[in-house]
């Protein structure tokens, strides 16, 4: 089995988080999750992931009832958010984390609009795809780990003014931990839309960048992260996940992450989130790919994000027998051209001006955004 040191790294038992709590009842097994129906439209098959738009519907929360309103709110006075973490919070209790089973609430949202997807737009995917995404940038933009638009930063804003609504007049709950890919769309994302709020002192914006959480890895140079030392200095209360290194060691100038590979790496910091944090609510800032990857790992259907946009599951976790881990290969050859393409061409990859590329098929050969750096997924 061929494996990536980030993916080998997530595959291991993971140590306890920092609290010293872990979920006793899942060492030496496997976890099960699944995304629970019933609460959220976005969980509906019904509903069109097309210009969804969260802040349209209450993130999606159906206004229904639940089993514990009748002793939590007999007078019809709470909302409908209070009545939901009542449900959750009586969810985990009747479960309990040490009986193998526990339900966390998860929001994740993708960043808002970054310069690669700005670049794409313009050049389009195959040009993107061939030859834009592997330079630094193009003398007016830079996309290696780019920064946000300002139309991204508006959708940053966006669901801070959203957020700051739903906690005041709907009674949101809190998020009690915040997770975030280390790419710089995604943590400057996350402070644009939390760092600013009247937060509890219990619930502080103290955000964790986890490698688990970043984008397919491409060779695209957006998907390169920047220094330890640069995530920290741009935002000093900032956390590191242990063991993350100074210098992005897991980028490959001339590699692919493979689909497989992703897929794993997605579950493993699932795995990795349950077993080491105790807490119900978190909120999860990452890419297009990787929330799509997270939504497969949770068996949730799929529901691609617009930039900025931002979808809440209800998950049930349940420890299991030990399953194989599956085999895979980890990295691809990935076709690119040494100047702007004519074409790319499913199934061959990209149609250079020269002779110069590999023959190893495009992620996205067909001309439609990839999950990796395209103007609309990533």
């Amino acid at each position: 089995m061929k494996t990536s040191s980030l993916t080998a790294a997530l595959l291991a038992v993971a140590p306890a988080a920092a609290t010293g709590w872990s979920w006793a009842a899942a060492h030496g097994k496997s976890i099960n999750f699944t995304s629970v129906p019933g609460y959220f439209v976005q969980d509906d098959e019904a509903t069109n992931p097309t210009g969804f738009d969260y802040a349209s519907v209450n993130f999606g929360l159906i206004n229904r009832t639940y089993p514990t309103d009748k002793r939590f709110d007999p007078n019809g006075e709470k909302t409908q958010w209070q009545r939901f973490e009542a449900y959750v919070k009586f969810l985990n209790s009747a479960c309990s984390k040490r009986r193998g089973v526990q339900y966390k609430l998860l929001f994740i949202g993708r960043h808002g609009e970054g310069w690669h997807n700005a670049a794409e737009s313009f050049y389009g995917t195959p040009a993107w795809n061939c030859y834009w995404a592997e330079q630094q940038g193009n003398g007016t933009a830079v996309w290696a780990d780019p920064l946000l638009t300002p139309a991204g930063e508006v959708e940053a804003y966006k669901a801070n003014a959203y957020f700051k609504d739903r906690y005041e007049t709907q009674k949101m709950p809190h998020f009690e931990t915040y997770y975030s890919s280390p790419l710089s769309r995604c943590t400057i994302t996350a402070n644009l839309t939390f760092a600013d709020m009247s937060l509890p002192a219990d619930r502080p914006f103290t955000p964790i960048v986890k490698e688990g959480f970043r984008e397919g890895m491409t060779v695209h140079t957006c998907n390169r992260r920047s220094s330890k030392t640069y995530i920290s200095t741009m935002f000093p209360f900032i956390q590191f996940e242990d063991g993350f290194t100074e210098e992005d060691e897991l980028w490959i100038a001339d590699q692919a992450e493979t689909d497989a590979a992703f897929r794993v790496r997605a579950k493993a910091v699932l795995d990795d989130v349950f077993t080491t944090d105790p807490k119900t609510w978190i909120s999860i800032t990452a890419h297009s790919g990787a929330a799509t990857r997270l939504l497969s790992a949770l068996n949730h259907r799929p529901f691609r994000l617009a930039t900025g946009q931002i979808i809440p599951v209800l998950v049930k976790a349940e420890a299991v027998a030990l399953q194989p881990t599956p085999s895979f290969d980890s990295h691809e050859p990935y076709s690119t051209c040494d100047a702007p393409p004519i074409t790319s061409i499913a199934g061959q990859g990209c149609v250079c001006a020269t002779s110069t590329s590999t023959s190893t098929p495009l992620p996205s050969a067909t001309g439609e955004p990839d999950d990796e750096c395209p103007a609309d997924d990533e």
